[in-house]
């Protein structure tokens, strides 16, 4: 599996929730950066996040994550 690495793209440390989470965002887990490839709809508002290395995470309604988010050109 490849490392995700920083394009030229300009990139922003956000605070996440289940409701703003996005595809795309990275994640830092365990010091490894695990970037969103899918998103399910859980009851209670939780997610399920899937990673492009296939792992999952379950963000709870009160869950708060730092992500990096990539800024789209305008």
């Amino acid at each position: 599996m490849s490392r995700w690495a920083p394009s030229g793209a300009m990139a922003a440390s956000i605070e996440i929730t289940s409701i703003s989470v996005q595809r795309g965002d990275v994640i830092q887990i365990g010091g490894q950066p695990c970037r969103v490839a899918d998103l399910l709809q859980l009851p209670g508002g939780a997610k399920r996040l899937r990673f492009e290395s296939g792992e999952l995470l379950t963000m709870h309604s009160r869950t708060r994550l730092i992500a990096l988010r990539m800024l789209r050109k305008w």
